[in-house]
């Protein structure tokens, strides 16, 4: 008699339970992060944002977002160009905004910057801060490092450099 009773309500229950711990997966990591490959004057287009002219690499680099309170850190070393007069540095590159693209390639597709950072002779930039205004759901999450609105060349700002990669999720802290 109990198993008449408990198997109706675990029938019940079980999608209660299997979209509960879905929507409890707030905070997405890239473990790593990767220069966008790509041939020079060969555009690779991610959610409609352009790449950066040519071919970059990255020693490495990591991003994590808290899609629930909007906690963002990134940090990426060794973000330098693979080509050209500059082959091995950022060229002119100085500036960087971490960009969270929600939806990507959607009707409502939605994107967030971080504040602009600075990037080091090196390569290497590093932020910690929030963004606003994410969206619920925000599926298939991309993170990008784009070159800062700061920059002197107006077609430039905004192209993408790298994006992160091995996606996971997790509860929130």
């Amino acid at each position: 008699m109990r198993l008449k009773t408990f198997l109706p309500l675990a029938l019940l229950l079980t999608p209660a339970i299997v979209l509960a711990q879905e929507s409890s997966d707030s905070v997405v990591q890239w473990n790593h992060i990767v220069g966008v490959i790509t041939a020079p004057g060969v555009n690779n287009v991610v959610a409609g944002i352009s790449s950066g002219a040519g071919p970059w690499s990255v020693q490495e680099g990591h991003a994590r977002v808290d899609l629930a309170s909007g906690q963002v850190s990134f940090e990426v070393r060794g973000l330098v160009l693979n080509g050209s007069n500059s082959s091995g540095t950022p060229g002119t590159i100085n500036t960087v905004t971490g960009t969270l693209v929600c939806n990507p390639g959607t009707g409502n597709q939605v994107i967030r910057d971080t504040a602009e950072v600075k990037l080091t002779q090196q390569g290497d930039a590093h932020f910690r801060g929030e963004i606003s205004g994410i969206p619920s759901p925000c599926a298939n999450p991309v993170f990008l490092v784009r070159i800062g609105p700061s920059f002197t060349v107006p077609g430039a700002v905004g192209r993408w450099l790298a994006t992160g990669t091995v996606r996971t999720t997790s509860d929130s802290d």
